[in-house]
Protein backbone atom coordinates (compact mmCIF):
# COMPACT_ATOMS: atom_id res chain seq x y z
CA UNK A 1 0.00 0.00 0.00
CA UNK A 2 1.43 3.61 -0.96
CA UNK A 3 1.95 6.32 1.57
CA UNK A 4 -0.49 8.47 -0.30
CA UNK A 5 -3.36 5.29 -0.04
CA UNK A 6 -2.29 5.42 4.38
CA UNK A 7 -2.54 9.28 4.32
CA UNK A 8 -6.39 8.96 2.68
CA UNK A 9 -7.43 6.15 5.03
CA UNK A 10 -6.10 7.77 8.08
CA UNK A 11 -8.21 11.31 7.34
CA UNK A 12 -11.26 9.52 6.20
CA UNK A 13 -11.28 7.08 9.59
CA UNK A 14 -10.66 10.59 11.42
CA UNK A 15 -13.35 12.05 9.32
CA UNK A 16 -15.82 9.05 9.87
CA UNK A 17 -14.95 9.10 13.66
CA UNK A 18 -15.16 12.84 14.02
CA UNK A 19 -11.71 13.44 15.72
CA UNK A 20 -10.51 15.34 12.44
CA UNK A 21 -10.32 18.93 13.69
CA UNK A 22 -12.69 21.28 11.28
CA UNK A 23 -10.98 24.88 10.00
CA UNK A 24 -13.84 27.04 8.92
CA UNK A 25 -12.15 30.47 7.19
CA UNK A 26 -15.00 32.93 6.95
CA UNK A 27 -17.70 33.14 9.21
CA UNK A 28 -20.42 34.75 6.98
CA UNK A 29 -23.97 33.68 6.15
CA UNK A 30 -22.00 30.48 4.32
CA UNK A 31 -19.61 29.79 7.39
CA UNK A 32 -21.48 30.12 9.89
CA UNK A 33 -24.26 27.29 9.08
CA UNK A 34 -20.91 25.13 8.04
CA UNK A 35 -19.85 25.59 11.62
CA UNK A 36 -22.75 24.66 13.18
CA UNK A 37 -23.25 22.04 10.94
CA UNK A 38 -19.84 20.27 11.77
CA UNK A 39 -20.72 21.32 15.55
CA UNK A 40 -24.30 19.51 16.08
CA UNK A 41 -22.80 15.98 14.78
CA UNK A 42 -19.97 16.38 17.04
CA UNK A 43 -16.69 17.99 15.10
CA UNK A 44 -14.57 20.48 16.99
CA UNK A 45 -14.39 23.18 14.69
CA UNK A 46 -12.26 25.79 14.78
CA UNK A 47 -13.91 29.06 12.89
CA UNK A 48 -11.14 31.45 11.48
CA UNK A 49 -12.31 35.09 10.49
CA UNK A 50 -10.26 38.81 10.16
CA UNK A 51 -13.17 40.98 11.87
CA UNK A 52 -12.36 40.63 15.42
CA UNK A 53 -15.68 41.67 16.79
CA UNK A 54 -17.49 38.91 15.00
CA UNK A 55 -15.19 36.96 17.02
CA UNK A 56 -16.49 38.73 20.27
CA UNK A 57 -19.69 38.22 19.80
CA UNK A 58 -19.48 34.55 18.84
CA UNK A 59 -17.02 33.94 21.68
CA UNK A 60 -19.94 35.14 24.02
CA UNK A 61 -22.69 33.33 22.18
CA UNK A 62 -24.08 36.33 20.04
CA UNK A 63 -25.22 35.76 16.39
CA UNK A 64 -25.14 38.45 14.09
CA UNK A 65 -27.20 36.81 11.42
CA UNK A 66 -30.77 37.33 11.84
CA UNK A 67 -31.94 33.80 10.53
CA UNK A 68 -29.12 32.01 13.08
CA UNK A 69 -30.74 31.99 16.41
CA UNK A 70 -27.99 32.95 19.44
CA UNK A 71 -29.37 29.61 21.34
CA UNK A 72 -27.68 27.37 18.38
CA UNK A 73 -24.19 29.46 18.81
CA UNK A 74 -24.16 29.00 22.93
CA UNK A 75 -25.39 25.30 23.01
CA UNK A 76 -22.44 24.53 20.35
CA UNK A 77 -19.65 26.74 22.19
CA UNK A 78 -18.13 23.43 23.86
CA UNK A 79 -17.26 22.42 19.73
CA UNK A 80 -16.39 25.60 18.84
CA UNK A 81 -13.53 28.23 18.70
CA UNK A 82 -13.50 31.19 17.54
CA UNK A 83 -10.53 32.92 16.77
CA UNK A 84 -8.67 35.55 14.10
CA UNK A 85 -5.60 33.53 14.99
CA UNK A 86 -4.73 31.93 11.70
CA UNK A 87 -1.35 30.08 12.99
CA UNK A 88 -4.13 27.39 14.58
CA UNK A 89 -4.45 26.53 11.06
CA UNK A 90 -1.54 24.07 11.03
CA UNK A 91 -3.79 22.28 13.86
CA UNK A 92 -6.63 21.61 11.50
CA UNK A 93 -7.25 18.52 9.52
CA UNK A 94 -9.68 19.85 7.11
CA UNK A 95 -10.08 23.42 5.84
CA UNK A 96 -13.05 24.67 4.54
CA UNK A 97 -12.36 28.62 2.85
CA UNK A 98 -15.83 30.77 2.76
CA UNK A 99 -14.82 33.68 1.48
CA UNK A 100 -16.37 36.77 -0.14
CA UNK A 101 -15.86 36.71 -4.51
CA UNK A 102 -17.13 39.59 -5.10
CA UNK A 103 -17.13 41.90 -8.64
CA UNK A 104 -14.61 45.10 -8.53
CA UNK A 105 -15.57 48.50 -9.90
CA UNK A 106 -15.19 47.04 -13.52
CA UNK A 107 -17.21 43.97 -13.27
CA UNK A 108 -14.98 41.51 -13.26
CA UNK A 109 -13.84 38.88 -10.12
CA UNK A 110 -11.93 40.41 -7.40
CA UNK A 111 -10.04 37.26 -6.05
CA UNK A 112 -8.18 38.90 -3.53
CA UNK A 113 -10.16 37.52 -0.65
CA UNK A 114 -9.92 33.98 -2.14
CA UNK A 115 -6.32 34.39 -3.55
CA UNK A 116 -4.98 35.79 -0.01
CA UNK A 117 -6.83 33.21 2.00
CA UNK A 118 -4.85 30.48 0.32
CA UNK A 119 -1.49 32.36 1.03
CA UNK A 120 -2.11 32.80 4.70
CA UNK A 121 -3.51 28.41 4.64
CA UNK A 122 -0.18 27.92 2.56
CA UNK A 123 1.91 29.47 5.50
CA UNK A 124 0.74 26.87 7.61
CA UNK A 125 0.11 24.23 5.28
CA UNK A 126 1.34 20.40 6.74
CA UNK A 127 1.34 17.28 5.01
CA UNK A 128 -2.16 15.41 5.44
CA UNK A 129 -4.23 18.15 5.29
CA UNK A 130 -7.58 18.32 3.30
CA UNK A 131 -7.94 22.17 1.44
CA UNK A 132 -12.11 23.00 0.25
CA UNK A 133 -12.65 25.97 -1.69
CA UNK A 134 -16.38 27.32 -1.01
CA UNK A 135 -16.67 30.70 -2.79
CA UNK A 136 -18.25 30.75 -6.06
CA UNK A 137 -15.90 31.73 -8.74
CA UNK A 138 -15.08 30.50 -12.31
CA UNK A 139 -13.35 27.19 -13.44
CA UNK A 140 -9.93 26.37 -13.17
CA UNK A 141 -9.41 28.61 -9.83
CA UNK A 142 -9.64 25.63 -7.72
CA UNK A 143 -6.92 23.17 -9.40
CA UNK A 144 -4.78 25.95 -11.10
CA UNK A 145 -4.84 29.16 -9.26
CA UNK A 146 -4.63 28.27 -5.55
CA UNK A 147 -3.20 25.20 -6.17
CA UNK A 148 -0.44 26.78 -7.40
CA UNK A 149 -0.47 29.38 -4.42
CA UNK A 150 -0.23 25.76 -1.95
CA UNK A 151 1.71 24.31 -4.02
CA UNK A 152 4.57 27.19 -3.67
CA UNK A 153 5.20 25.53 0.15
CA UNK A 154 6.86 22.39 -1.85
CA UNK A 155 3.90 20.19 -0.95
CA UNK A 156 2.22 18.64 -4.02
CA UNK A 157 -1.60 18.12 -4.45
CA UNK A 158 -3.13 14.99 -4.32
CA UNK A 159 0.10 13.91 -2.95
CA UNK A 160 1.19 15.60 0.59
CA UNK A 161 -2.27 17.13 0.92
CA UNK A 162 -5.91 17.05 -0.47
CA UNK A 163 -7.58 19.71 -2.30
CA UNK A 164 -11.19 19.97 -3.69
CA UNK A 165 -14.14 22.25 -4.96
CA UNK A 166 -17.43 22.06 -2.95
CA UNK A 167 -19.90 25.08 -3.93
CA UNK A 168 -21.95 26.54 -1.09
CA UNK A 169 -25.97 26.36 -1.69
CA UNK A 170 -27.05 28.44 1.11
CA UNK A 171 -30.52 29.50 0.82
CA UNK A 172 -30.65 32.26 3.97
CA UNK A 173 -33.66 32.58 5.96
CA UNK A 174 -35.44 29.50 4.19
CA UNK A 175 -36.68 26.99 7.12
CA UNK A 176 -37.20 23.84 4.43
CA UNK A 177 -33.40 23.74 2.84
CA UNK A 178 -30.48 23.78 5.14
CA UNK A 179 -27.10 22.72 4.87
CA UNK A 180 -27.94 19.33 6.13
CA UNK A 181 -30.62 18.90 3.25
CA UNK A 182 -29.57 20.43 0.23
CA UNK A 183 -27.38 17.96 -1.43
CA UNK A 184 -23.51 19.02 -1.84
CA UNK A 185 -21.71 18.53 -5.30
CA UNK A 186 -17.94 18.20 -4.93
CA UNK A 187 -15.12 17.73 -7.01
CA UNK A 188 -11.37 16.85 -6.22
CA UNK A 189 -8.17 17.54 -7.91
CA UNK A 190 -7.29 13.86 -7.72
CA UNK A 191 -9.51 10.45 -7.05
CA UNK A 192 -8.00 10.80 -3.78
CA UNK A 193 -8.97 14.29 -3.06
CA UNK A 194 -12.56 13.26 -3.73
CA UNK A 195 -12.90 10.19 -1.65
CA UNK A 196 -11.93 12.47 1.05
CA UNK A 197 -14.24 15.51 0.42
CA UNK A 198 -17.03 13.23 0.27
CA UNK A 199 -16.17 11.47 3.29
CA UNK A 200 -16.05 15.20 4.68
CA UNK A 201 -19.53 16.19 3.82
CA UNK A 202 -21.31 13.11 4.16
CA UNK A 203 -21.10 13.50 7.93
CA UNK A 204 -23.33 16.61 7.49
CA UNK A 205 -25.76 16.56 4.10
CA UNK A 206 -28.13 14.41 3.25
CA UNK A 207 -26.37 13.38 -0.28
CA UNK A 208 -23.04 14.14 -1.98
CA UNK A 209 -23.23 14.45 -5.81
CA UNK A 210 -19.37 13.62 -6.86
CA UNK A 211 -18.27 15.11 -10.12
CA UNK A 212 -15.16 14.39 -12.23
CA UNK A 213 -13.31 17.40 -11.11
CA UNK A 214 -12.98 21.17 -9.53
CA UNK A 215 -13.77 22.72 -12.72
CA UNK A 216 -17.10 21.11 -12.93
CA UNK A 217 -18.08 21.56 -9.34
CA UNK A 218 -17.59 25.52 -9.97
CA UNK A 219 -19.12 25.47 -13.33
CA UNK A 220 -22.43 23.70 -11.74
CA UNK A 221 -22.55 26.46 -8.89
CA UNK A 222 -22.36 29.15 -11.91
CA UNK A 223 -25.02 27.32 -14.26
CA UNK A 224 -27.42 27.16 -10.46
CA UNK A 225 -26.99 30.70 -10.65
CA UNK A 226 -27.30 32.02 -14.30
CA UNK A 227 -30.06 30.26 -14.99
CA UNK A 228 -31.57 32.20 -11.87
CA UNK A 229 -30.43 35.27 -13.16
CA UNK A 230 -31.61 34.49 -17.08
CA UNK A 231 -34.92 34.05 -16.03
CA UNK A 232 -35.66 36.93 -13.39
CA UNK A 233 -34.31 38.67 -16.58
CA UNK A 234 -36.71 37.62 -18.43
CA UNK A 235 -39.77 38.00 -15.82
CA UNK A 236 -38.61 41.48 -15.69
CA UNK A 237 -38.91 42.58 -19.36
CA UNK A 238 -41.88 41.12 -19.34
CA UNK A 239 -42.72 43.15 -16.43
CA UNK A 240 -41.61 46.52 -18.49
CA UNK A 241 -43.68 45.16 -21.75
CA UNK A 242 -46.91 43.98 -19.48
CA UNK A 243 -46.95 47.64 -18.02
CA UNK A 244 -47.20 49.63 -21.58
CA UNK A 245 -49.77 47.15 -22.47
CA UNK A 246 -51.66 47.65 -19.53
CA UNK A 247 -51.71 43.43 -17.77
CA UNK A 248 -50.62 43.04 -14.38
CA UNK A 249 -47.43 40.53 -14.83
CA UNK A 250 -48.46 39.05 -11.42
CA UNK A 251 -51.70 38.40 -12.33
CA UNK A 252 -49.89 36.28 -15.43
CA UNK A 253 -47.76 34.43 -14.10
CA UNK A 254 -50.48 33.26 -10.93
CA UNK A 255 -52.19 32.06 -14.53
CA UNK A 256 -49.11 30.51 -16.10
CA UNK A 257 -48.10 28.45 -13.24
CA UNK A 258 -51.18 26.35 -13.30
CA UNK A 259 -49.28 24.60 -15.85
CA UNK A 260 -48.15 20.97 -14.17
CA UNK A 261 -45.31 21.00 -16.55
CA UNK A 262 -42.93 22.53 -18.62
CA UNK A 263 -43.14 26.45 -16.42
CA UNK A 264 -41.31 27.74 -13.44
CA UNK A 265 -42.32 30.89 -12.10
CA UNK A 266 -40.21 33.25 -11.89
CA UNK A 267 -40.62 37.00 -10.28
CA UNK A 268 -40.09 40.48 -11.17
CA UNK A 269 -38.04 42.21 -8.78
CA UNK A 270 -36.45 46.08 -8.42
CA UNK A 271 -33.35 44.46 -8.83
CA UNK A 272 -31.12 41.71 -8.18
CA UNK A 273 -29.67 40.95 -4.42
CA UNK A 274 -28.09 38.95 -2.52
CA UNK A 275 -24.25 37.32 -3.25
CA UNK A 276 -24.44 35.06 -6.05
CA UNK A 277 -27.20 35.83 -8.39
CA UNK A 278 -26.25 39.70 -9.38
CA UNK A 279 -22.47 38.42 -9.38
CA UNK A 280 -21.64 34.75 -10.39
CA UNK A 281 -22.93 34.97 -14.45
CA UNK A 282 -19.89 37.73 -14.64
CA UNK A 283 -17.83 35.40 -13.24
CA UNK A 284 -18.17 33.14 -16.33
CA UNK A 285 -18.66 36.17 -18.66
CA UNK A 286 -15.04 37.07 -17.93
CA UNK A 287 -13.36 33.77 -17.88
CA UNK A 288 -15.02 32.86 -21.12
CA UNK A 289 -13.12 35.95 -22.88
CA UNK A 290 -9.95 33.93 -22.63
CA UNK A 291 -11.52 31.07 -24.66
CA UNK A 292 -12.64 33.98 -27.19
CA UNK A 293 -16.10 34.16 -26.90
CA UNK A 294 -18.64 36.81 -25.74
CA UNK A 295 -21.71 35.25 -23.72
CA UNK A 296 -24.06 37.27 -25.13
CA UNK A 297 -27.35 35.89 -23.57
CA UNK A 298 -25.91 36.03 -20.15
CA UNK A 299 -24.49 39.55 -20.51
CA UNK A 300 -28.46 40.57 -21.79
CA UNK A 301 -29.80 39.23 -18.34
CA UNK A 302 -27.12 41.15 -16.85
CA UNK A 303 -28.05 44.67 -18.55
CA UNK A 304 -32.01 44.44 -17.93
CA UNK A 305 -31.27 43.10 -14.12
CA UNK A 306 -29.00 46.01 -13.48
CA UNK A 307 -31.82 48.38 -15.15
CA UNK A 308 -34.22 47.74 -12.63
CA UNK A 309 -33.46 49.96 -9.99
CA UNK A 310 -33.57 53.02 -12.45
CA UNK A 311 -36.80 51.10 -14.26
CA UNK A 312 -38.33 51.52 -10.09
CA UNK A 313 -37.28 55.42 -9.96
CA UNK A 314 -39.28 56.41 -12.89
CA UNK A 315 -42.39 54.91 -11.52
CA UNK A 316 -41.51 56.63 -8.62
CA UNK A 317 -41.06 60.22 -10.50
CA UNK A 318 -44.57 59.13 -12.38
CA UNK A 319 -46.46 58.61 -9.20
CA UNK A 320 -44.86 61.85 -7.73
CA UNK A 321 -46.21 63.47 -11.42
CA UNK A 322 -49.24 62.71 -10.08
CA UNK A 323 -49.50 64.77 -6.83
CA UNK A 324 -47.98 67.77 -8.88
CA UNK A 325 -44.58 67.48 -7.85
CA UNK A 326 -40.74 66.52 -8.75
CA UNK A 327 -38.69 64.51 -7.66
CA UNK A 328 -36.16 66.76 -6.29
CA UNK A 329 -37.02 67.79 -2.52
CA UNK A 330 -39.80 65.00 -2.21
CA UNK A 331 -39.45 62.91 0.53
CA UNK A 332 -39.14 59.03 -0.33
CA UNK A 333 -39.75 56.11 2.25
CA UNK A 334 -37.77 52.65 0.98
CA UNK A 335 -39.80 49.91 2.80
CA UNK A 336 -37.04 47.10 2.76
CA UNK A 337 -33.41 47.22 2.94
CA UNK A 338 -32.21 43.76 2.41
CA UNK A 339 -32.20 42.27 -0.75
CA UNK A 340 -35.05 39.37 0.37
CA UNK A 341 -38.00 38.84 2.78
CA UNK A 342 -37.25 38.10 6.35
CA UNK A 343 -33.18 38.44 6.25
CA UNK A 344 -31.02 40.93 7.54
CA UNK A 345 -28.65 40.54 4.87
CA UNK A 346 -28.25 43.22 2.38
CA UNK A 347 -25.36 42.38 -0.16
CA UNK A 348 -26.06 43.48 -3.05
CA UNK A 349 -29.07 44.83 -2.36
CA UNK A 350 -31.07 46.80 -5.03
CA UNK A 351 -32.77 48.85 -2.82
CA UNK A 352 -29.16 50.26 -1.39
CA UNK A 353 -28.96 51.04 -5.42
CA UNK A 354 -32.37 52.70 -5.20
CA UNK A 355 -31.95 54.92 -2.67
CA UNK A 356 -28.34 56.54 -4.23
CA UNK A 357 -30.27 57.31 -7.42
CA UNK A 358 -33.16 58.88 -5.48
CA UNK A 359 -30.95 60.99 -3.64
CA UNK A 360 -28.79 62.25 -7.09
CA UNK A 361 -32.39 63.53 -8.28
CA UNK A 362 -32.24 65.04 -5.00
CA UNK A 363 -35.30 63.48 -2.96
CA UNK A 364 -35.27 63.21 0.79
CA UNK A 365 -35.03 59.39 1.23
CA UNK A 366 -35.18 57.06 4.35
CA UNK A 367 -35.90 54.02 4.70
CA UNK A 368 -37.29 51.33 7.16
CA UNK A 369 -36.24 47.65 8.17
CA UNK A 370 -36.77 45.99 10.97
CA UNK A 371 -33.89 43.75 10.79
CA UNK A 372 -31.48 46.41 9.42
CA UNK A 373 -30.94 48.88 12.35
CA UNK A 374 -28.81 51.02 10.55
CA UNK A 375 -27.07 51.11 7.52
CA UNK A 376 -22.85 50.10 7.67
CA UNK A 377 -20.08 51.17 5.22
CA UNK A 378 -19.87 48.48 2.23
CA UNK A 379 -17.82 48.66 -0.57
CA UNK A 380 -19.75 50.99 -3.02
CA UNK A 381 -22.33 52.58 -0.26
CA UNK A 382 -21.81 54.10 2.74
CA UNK A 383 -25.13 55.86 3.50
CA UNK A 384 -24.53 56.19 7.41
CA UNK A 385 -28.76 56.23 8.18
CA UNK A 386 -30.86 54.20 10.50
CA UNK A 387 -34.20 52.74 10.21
CA UNK A 388 -37.57 54.76 10.92
CA UNK A 389 -40.55 52.90 12.88
CA UNK A 390 -42.94 52.07 11.01
CA UNK A 391 -45.73 54.58 12.27
CA UNK A 392 -48.91 56.01 11.02
CA UNK A 393 -47.36 59.44 11.51
CA UNK A 394 -44.32 58.39 9.79
CA UNK A 395 -45.76 57.02 6.57
CA UNK A 396 -48.01 60.10 6.45
CA UNK A 397 -44.91 62.00 5.86
CA UNK A 398 -43.98 61.35 3.00
CA UNK A 399 -45.04 62.08 -0.49
CA UNK A 400 -44.33 58.24 -1.62
CA UNK A 401 -43.58 54.72 -0.24
CA UNK A 402 -41.25 52.36 -1.94
CA UNK A 403 -41.85 48.79 -1.12
CA UNK A 404 -38.73 47.31 -1.88
CA UNK A 405 -38.73 44.27 0.13
CA UNK A 406 -41.97 42.24 1.03
CA UNK A 407 -40.97 41.48 4.74
CA UNK A 408 -43.65 39.15 6.43
CA UNK A 409 -44.33 41.54 9.35
CA UNK A 410 -45.14 44.46 6.96
CA UNK A 411 -48.93 44.89 6.78
CA UNK A 412 -49.97 45.71 3.34
CA UNK A 413 -53.75 47.25 4.52
CA UNK A 414 -51.79 49.62 7.58
CA UNK A 415 -49.21 50.66 4.20
CA UNK A 416 -52.27 51.66 1.79
CA UNK A 417 -54.27 53.25 4.44
CA UNK A 418 -51.96 55.60 5.52
CA UNK A 419 -49.10 56.46 2.88
CA UNK A 420 -49.83 59.12 0.22
CA UNK A 421 -48.33 57.35 -2.99
CA UNK A 422 -46.85 53.37 -3.14
CA UNK A 423 -44.89 52.22 -5.27
CA UNK A 424 -45.04 48.37 -5.23
CA UNK A 425 -42.31 46.57 -6.79
CA UNK A 426 -43.55 43.18 -5.08
CA UNK A 427 -46.83 43.25 -4.93
CA UNK A 428 -47.47 43.42 -1.46
CA UNK A 429 -50.27 44.96 -1.97
CA UNK A 430 -52.42 42.48 -3.81
CA UNK A 431 -55.90 44.17 -3.57
CA UNK A 432 -56.62 47.96 -3.20
CA UNK A 433 -60.22 48.40 -3.86
CA UNK A 434 -61.22 51.97 -4.13
CA UNK A 435 -57.77 52.96 -2.95
CA UNK A 436 -56.43 51.59 -6.34
CA UNK A 437 -55.49 54.75 -7.27
CA UNK A 438 -52.68 55.17 -5.10
CA UNK A 439 -51.01 52.07 -6.02
CA UNK A 440 -47.99 52.21 -8.66
CA UNK A 441 -46.74 48.25 -9.56
CA UNK A 442 -43.40 48.40 -10.72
Amino acid sequence: MSIGVVKVTDLIERIKSKEAKIGIIGLGYVGLPLVLEFCEVGFHVTGFDIDPEKVDLLKQGKSYIKHIDSTLITQNLKHFSPTSDFSKLSEMDCIIICVPTPLNKYREPDMSYVFNTAKTVARYLRKGQLIVLESTTYPGTTDEEMRVILEETGLKAGVDFYLAYSPEREDPGSKVFTVGTIPKVVGGYTKACLEIVCALYESIVVRTVPVSSTKVAEATKLLENIYRAVNIALINEMKMLFDRMGIDVWEVIEAAKTKPFGFQAFYPSPGLGGHCIPIDPFYLTWKAREYGLNTKFIELAGEINTSMPLYVVNKVIDALNMQGKAVKGSKILILGLAYKKDVNDVRESPSLELMKLLKERGAEVDYNDPYVPETHKMRRYDFKMSSLPLTEENLKRYDCVVIATDHSIYDPNFILENANMIVDTRNLIKCAGNLIWKVIKA
